[in-house]
Protein backbone atom coordinates (compact mmCIF):
# COMPACT_ATOMS: atom_id res chain seq x y z
CA UNK A 1 0.00 0.00 0.00
CA UNK A 2 1.24 3.22 -1.05
CA UNK A 3 1.53 6.77 1.09
CA UNK A 4 -1.23 8.05 -0.72
CA UNK A 5 -3.47 5.24 -0.97
CA UNK A 6 -3.24 4.76 2.65
CA UNK A 7 -5.21 7.79 3.64
CA UNK A 8 -7.58 7.45 0.85
CA UNK A 9 -8.76 4.35 2.19
CA UNK A 10 -9.72 5.57 5.56
CA UNK A 11 -12.10 8.33 4.11
CA UNK A 12 -15.00 8.56 5.22
CA UNK A 13 -16.28 8.87 1.35
CA UNK A 14 -13.71 6.02 0.31
CA UNK A 15 -14.39 3.83 2.71
CA UNK A 16 -15.04 0.33 1.86
CA UNK A 17 -13.72 0.44 -1.92
CA UNK A 18 -12.24 -2.29 -3.53
CA UNK A 19 -8.58 -2.26 -2.22
CA UNK A 20 -7.51 -3.04 -6.26
CA UNK A 21 -9.87 0.40 -6.98
CA UNK A 22 -8.22 2.34 -4.10
CA UNK A 23 -4.31 1.70 -5.86
CA UNK A 24 -5.93 2.95 -8.96
CA UNK A 25 -7.36 5.41 -7.63
CA UNK A 26 -3.71 6.33 -5.73
CA UNK A 27 -1.62 6.32 -8.66
CA UNK A 28 -3.53 9.64 -10.02
CA UNK A 29 -2.93 11.17 -6.24
CA UNK A 30 -0.79 13.41 -4.49
CA UNK A 31 -0.51 15.00 -1.23
CA UNK A 32 -2.00 18.86 -1.62
CA UNK A 33 -1.32 21.00 2.12
CA UNK A 34 -3.30 24.64 2.21
CA UNK A 35 -2.90 27.38 5.01
CA UNK A 36 -5.62 29.26 5.83
CA UNK A 37 -7.78 31.82 3.05
CA UNK A 38 -5.69 29.27 0.31
CA UNK A 39 -7.68 28.75 -2.49
CA UNK A 40 -8.39 25.54 -3.66
CA UNK A 41 -10.70 25.63 -6.53
CA UNK A 42 -12.01 29.15 -8.35
CA UNK A 43 -15.36 29.71 -10.27
CA UNK A 44 -14.64 29.52 -14.24
CA UNK A 45 -11.32 28.03 -13.77
CA UNK A 46 -10.51 24.49 -15.72
CA UNK A 47 -11.89 21.67 -13.31
CA UNK A 48 -9.04 18.94 -13.28
CA UNK A 49 -8.37 17.75 -9.51
CA UNK A 50 -10.80 16.14 -6.73
CA UNK A 51 -9.87 17.04 -3.24
CA UNK A 52 -10.09 14.44 -0.92
CA UNK A 53 -10.00 16.15 2.82
CA UNK A 54 -7.57 14.86 5.23
CA UNK A 55 -7.58 17.52 7.90
CA UNK A 56 -9.16 20.92 8.07
CA UNK A 57 -12.24 22.67 7.36
CA UNK A 58 -12.81 24.09 3.80
CA UNK A 59 -15.72 26.77 2.66
CA UNK A 60 -17.28 25.92 -0.58
CA UNK A 61 -18.42 29.38 -1.53
CA UNK A 62 -20.46 31.35 -4.63
CA UNK A 63 -19.73 34.74 -5.32
CA UNK A 64 -23.16 36.87 -5.35
CA UNK A 65 -22.78 40.34 -7.21
CA UNK A 66 -24.72 42.44 -4.85
CA UNK A 67 -22.97 40.08 -1.91
CA UNK A 68 -19.57 39.06 -2.47
CA UNK A 69 -18.63 35.61 -1.84
CA UNK A 70 -21.35 33.81 0.14
CA UNK A 71 -20.25 30.35 2.08
CA UNK A 72 -22.49 27.91 0.77
CA UNK A 73 -20.85 24.56 2.29
CA UNK A 74 -18.09 24.09 5.35
CA UNK A 75 -16.57 20.50 4.67
CA UNK A 76 -13.79 18.67 6.54
CA UNK A 77 -12.07 15.64 7.01
CA UNK A 78 -13.41 12.34 4.98
CA UNK A 79 -15.59 14.93 2.17
CA UNK A 80 -14.70 15.35 -1.49
CA UNK A 81 -14.50 19.11 -3.07
CA UNK A 82 -14.56 19.58 -6.62
CA UNK A 83 -16.64 17.21 -8.74
CA UNK A 84 -16.92 19.30 -11.73
CA UNK A 85 -14.09 17.29 -13.29
CA UNK A 86 -16.51 14.59 -13.97
CA UNK A 87 -19.34 16.75 -16.53
CA UNK A 88 -17.95 18.85 -19.71
CA UNK A 89 -17.13 21.42 -20.46
CA UNK A 90 -14.89 20.92 -17.01
CA UNK A 91 -15.59 24.01 -15.34
CA UNK A 92 -15.67 24.53 -11.82
CA UNK A 93 -19.37 25.99 -10.36
CA UNK A 94 -18.06 27.20 -7.13
CA UNK A 95 -14.52 28.47 -5.06
CA UNK A 96 -13.08 26.35 -2.62
CA UNK A 97 -11.36 27.94 0.02
CA UNK A 98 -8.98 26.71 3.14
CA UNK A 99 -10.46 27.89 6.29
CA UNK A 100 -7.79 26.08 8.42
CA UNK A 101 -4.62 24.47 7.48
CA UNK A 102 -5.91 21.75 4.94
CA UNK A 103 -4.45 18.23 4.14
CA UNK A 104 -5.73 16.70 1.47
CA UNK A 105 -5.18 13.93 -1.58
CA UNK A 106 -5.69 15.93 -4.74
CA UNK A 107 -6.31 13.56 -7.69
CA UNK A 108 -5.96 14.38 -11.13
CA UNK A 109 -9.33 14.47 -13.03
CA UNK A 110 -8.33 13.86 -16.62
CA UNK A 111 -5.69 11.02 -15.57
CA UNK A 112 -8.95 9.62 -13.16
CA UNK A 113 -11.35 9.68 -16.54
CA UNK A 114 -8.85 8.04 -18.91
CA UNK A 115 -8.92 4.66 -16.07
CA UNK A 116 -12.24 4.75 -15.69
CA UNK A 117 -12.18 4.06 -19.47
CA UNK A 118 -9.61 1.41 -19.45
CA UNK A 119 -11.69 -0.20 -16.11
CA UNK A 120 -15.69 0.71 -16.37
CA UNK A 121 -15.70 -1.43 -12.36
CA UNK A 122 -13.45 1.31 -11.39
CA UNK A 123 -15.34 4.11 -12.61
CA UNK A 124 -18.41 2.28 -11.37
CA UNK A 125 -17.27 1.71 -7.90
CA UNK A 126 -16.00 5.69 -7.90
CA UNK A 127 -18.84 7.16 -9.31
CA UNK A 128 -21.19 5.28 -6.38
CA UNK A 129 -19.14 6.47 -3.67
CA UNK A 130 -18.85 10.00 -5.15
CA UNK A 131 -23.22 10.05 -5.70
CA UNK A 132 -23.84 9.61 -2.21
CA UNK A 133 -21.56 13.04 -1.62
CA UNK A 134 -23.54 14.68 -4.55
CA UNK A 135 -27.47 13.52 -2.59
CA UNK A 136 -25.97 14.48 0.50
CA UNK A 137 -24.92 17.69 -0.59
CA UNK A 138 -27.92 18.77 -2.57
CA UNK A 139 -30.40 17.83 0.06
CA UNK A 140 -28.20 20.20 2.28
CA UNK A 141 -28.76 22.63 -0.30
CA UNK A 142 -32.58 22.23 -0.33
CA UNK A 143 -32.42 22.60 3.15
CA UNK A 144 -30.63 25.99 3.21
CA UNK A 145 -33.13 27.17 0.51
CA UNK A 146 -35.98 26.42 2.52
CA UNK A 147 -34.31 28.31 5.60
CA UNK A 148 -33.24 31.47 2.93
CA UNK A 149 -36.96 31.72 1.24
CA UNK A 150 -38.62 30.89 4.37
CA UNK A 151 -41.61 33.00 5.14
CA UNK A 152 -41.56 34.19 8.61
CA UNK A 153 -45.30 35.76 8.92
CA UNK A 154 -46.67 32.39 8.04
CA UNK A 155 -47.11 29.33 10.37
Amino acid sequence: MTLVEAPLGEVGVFAGMHPDHLALLAGCARHAIFRPGDVLLREGDPADTLYVIRHGTVAIETFVPTRGLVPIETVGAGNVVGWSWLFPPYRLHFDARALSLVRATAIDGACLRGKFSQDPALGYDVLSHLAQVLIERLQATRLRLLDVYANPGQG
